[in-house]
């Protein structure tokens, strides 16, 4: 199949392509700089959509990266690249002679653990010091996903003609808490992680609206994407830590 990915140039993306490709499918990323196998967001509005058969759109600022302030500019940069995005795409894909078959978009998924980025890149420093802990009170329900199993869903649904709707991008193991989480991340490295980050400096850092995300958390329960046939490389917490860690 051909391919368009939006946004692939991130982690998320990149784990993606390579599957694809390892697949046997050609992938055309769209992006903000001109490159080899790649056009433009630009050259998509001008243009139109090239030739394929599924397109994702992955494009997207982090709305939990660290490193920005949760600010007026901030939060009107990760709405505009979410919907921007998806508009052009969706323009694209209406006036094309020959729409795609697919169209997956991602909105929302559980915390990814991957080897070199995600969530886990920034856990790992405090935790191998040992002074890991859970956030605030730790019984906040902690959704997560391989990145194996993230991207293997995202081919599912390019490859299946038999998926359709919403598919919820989590593990199986979906009533893990924050403090289970940590406990396991802790054993995954051999080191004590019983040390709170307190709910006052989750606040401070990401701001009120951001620290619902991570002090509250959700019950996400990925039964759609059960019932599609999707078999998981790591339903387990246990198992996927160890191999992001190896």
């Amino acid at each position: 199949m051909r391919v368009l990915v939006g946004g692939g140039t991130g982690f998320i993306g990149t784990a993606l392509i390579h599957l694809l490709k390892a697949r046997g499918h050609e992938v055309t990323l769209v992006s903000r700089k001109p490159g080899p196998g790649r056009i433009t967001w630009d050259e998509l509005a001008t243009s139109g959509l090239p030739s394929c058969d599924a397109a994702v759109n992955l494009a997207g600022e982090n709305i939990l990266n660290p490193l920005r302030r949760w600010n007026e500019a901030f939060q009107k940069e990760v709405l505009s690249s979410r919907l921007e995005t998806t508009q052009l795409l969706a323009r694209a894909i209406t006036k094309a002679p020959q729409p795609p078959q697919a169209w997956v978009l991602v909105t929302g998924v559980g915390v990814v653990l991957g080897r070199g980025g995600g969530a886990i890149g920034h856990m790992l420093l405090p935790f191998r010091l040992g002074l890991g802990g859970p956030i605030g009170s730790g019984q906040q329900f902690f959704p997560w996903i391989h990145i194996g199993d993230l991207v293997g869903i995202l081919a599912h649904a390019i490859e299946a003609s038999h998926v359709q709707g919403v598919l919820n991008g989590v593990a199986p193991a979906y009533s893990t808490t924050n403090a289970e989480f940590a406990q396991a991340l802790g054993t995954a490295l051999g080191r004590p992680a019983f040390i709170p980050l307190p709910s006052t400096i989750v606040q401070a850092v990401f701001g009120q609206e951001r620290a619902i995300m991570l002090l509250e958390g959700q019950k996400v329960i990925p039964r759609r994407t059960l019932a599609t046939g999707y078999q998981y490389s790591f339903p387990e917490l246990g198992p996927a830590l160890k191999e992001v860690i190896a």
